[in-house]
């Protein structure tokens, strides 16, 4: 299979699954187009960088980024975005539109925090208000470089070089309630031709391997309440059922496939020793490296929780409240965000970057190695994901999304945590948001000029879904209030 890019003919054969190949790094087509795209983009670095350190100041959880939303829907507003608010049932939700026709080119970004890991921009774990939210995963980056790209992408529009629609998509709840799954759901992608995405990260490079599917549900237990010393034998311990459940997911632990992952919290088990619980409460989530994998466990969990409430006399109920897909990769998107990142190039660090990220690794217990800016090799296509899931996998499901990493933290750092917040709110973060908006917007403008490389990334998603009929994994109706969830 070759890949044929108008005005410069290249060869790009796409590699077998499990093999690697990176491809080399010669001239692009488009390559001034590309070089005012770059331009584009470092024109808005002090605004960009303005954004995200408010982004991260807000650090607002899913759900309930109200400021983050409203600042960045303003600015595109600005920009001369068409603004729709409050998408797929969701206030933080929206999407900023420029140019018309096709194709129609997407960008997604997101903004939401995590609770309890507030830090100051230091290498050390000192947070900026104990308890509160802090950006352990960079999403402050991300939405920000995402909407940056789309602007530089709308300045060549406007200009006449450049025909059709960019569309941001910004993205809220992606770390608990998967936001994308609304929007899915709501048939707010069915229209883009091929949408591209970004994540922060210790490393940069196009990601050729996927993410794992994740389904998250609760199991709840229902008896009757006594007196724990007076006549327990009265009672039917819910506290029971859920130990028995809990009992059965351990040995079930035994029994699945080494990409199988499964973890819980338990939410409620009874309010004081002397009284017969007659409520419990666990959340558990499911994962594994394919949907129908992830799927087969839970069948499994089902009976699990069934002969636990059997065990107990009492009553079980399994609800599933979300959950996402495998990120479905696409090999023709890949080669092209890999061979777009090697020409722009490694990001560069200063020394007093390079100290702050080696204190970082020493307070975390990590080998002092700093950060590393270099454009890593592909991995191989078909490799097993080492863990993590996204709603970014049910938006890859319905059209073809390329998806890439890149470096906005030092190496080997803990991520959904106080180094990722203190990285992402100083230069090392900034510095990758900018290298990811420049790959988003150059990436864009090859999807905008070449209908044959988007007729091959087309063809290869349509041989991809053969037979798939999109289900999200969430119940009918609205998404959760805020505070009707969280992490």
């Amino acid at each position: 299979m070759r890949l044929l890019i108008p005005a410069v003919l290249v060869l790009i054969p796409l590699p077998a699954p499990g093999s690697l190949l990176p491809p080399p790094v010669s001239p692009l087509p488009n390559d001034q187009l590309k070089k005012e795209a770059v331009s584009l983009v470092d024109k808005q670095m002090s605004e960009m960088t303005r954004l995200s350190d408010q982004v991260w100041r807000f650090a607002e959880t899913a759900l309930r980024e109200t400021q983050s939303a409203a600042l960045l829907a303003d600015h595109a507003e600005k920009q001369g975005f068409r603004v729709s608010r409050g998408v797929a049932g969701m206030p933080t939700g929206f999407i900023a539109e420029y140019g018309q026709g096709r194709p129609i080119i997407g960008i997604m970004g997101e903004y939401d925090a995590l609770p309890g890991i507030s830090n100051k921009a230091e290498p050390a774990k000192v947070p900026l208000l104990a308890g509160a939210p802090g950006h352990g995963c960079g999403h402050n980056l991300f939405g920000v470089a995402s909407l940056g790209a789309a602007t530089a992408i709308k300045e060549l529009i406007a200009a006449g070089k450049l025909k059709g629609t960019v569309r941001f998509y910004g993205t809220p709840a992606e770390e608990s309630v998967g936001g994308k799954v609304y929007m899915a759901r709501d048939g707010l992608f069915k229209d883009v031709d091929v949408m591209l995405a970004w994540h922060p990260a210790d490393r940069t490079r196009a990601d050729a391997t996927s993410t794992q599917a994740i389904i998250d549900f609760i199991v709840e237990f229902r008896g009757k309440t006594a007196h724990a010393a007076f006549d327990p034998w009265n009672a039917r311990s819910a506290s029971d059922g859920l130990e028995a459940f809990l009992h059965g997911v351990n040995l079930l632990r035994e029994h699945v496939r080494p990409t199988v992952r499964m973890h819980y919290v338990v939410q409620h088990a009874g309010n004081v020793p002397n009284v017969v619980s007659d409520y419990a409460k666990v959340w558990m989530w499911v994962r594994d490296s394919k949907s129908d994998g992830a799927e087969a466990v839970l069948e499994r969990v089902k009976t699990i929780a069934q002969g636990a409430a059997l065990i107990a006399g009492v009553e079980s109920e399994l609800k599933v409240q979300a959950g996402d897909y495998e990120i479905l990769v696409n090999q023709a998107g890949t080669l092209l965000l890999d061979r777009n990142l090697r020409w722009l190039g490694p990001i560069s660090y200063t020394v007093q970057e390079q100290e702050f990220a080696k204190a970082i690794q020493r307070a975390t217990g990590k080998p002092e190695k700093g950060a590393d800016g270099a454009v890593q090799p592909l991995e191989p296509f078909g490799k097993e994901p080492e863990g993590g899931s996204t709603d970014v996998g049910d938006v890859s499901w319905l059209v073809p999304t390329l998806h890439f990493s890149v470096a906005t933290a030092p190496l080997e750092t803990p991520w959904h945590a106080w180094p990722v917040v203190a990285s992402s709110g100083m230069s090392i973060g900034h510095k990758g948001m900018m290298l990811a908006a420049k790959n988003l917007a150059i990436t864009a403008i090859d999807l905008f000029q070449d209908a044959k490389l988007r007729d091959q990334i087309r063809a290869e998603f349509t041989e991809q879904t053969k037979g798939f009929v999109y289900k999200p994994y969430i119940p009918p109706g609205p998404p959760p209030v805020p505070g009707g969830r969280t992490d």
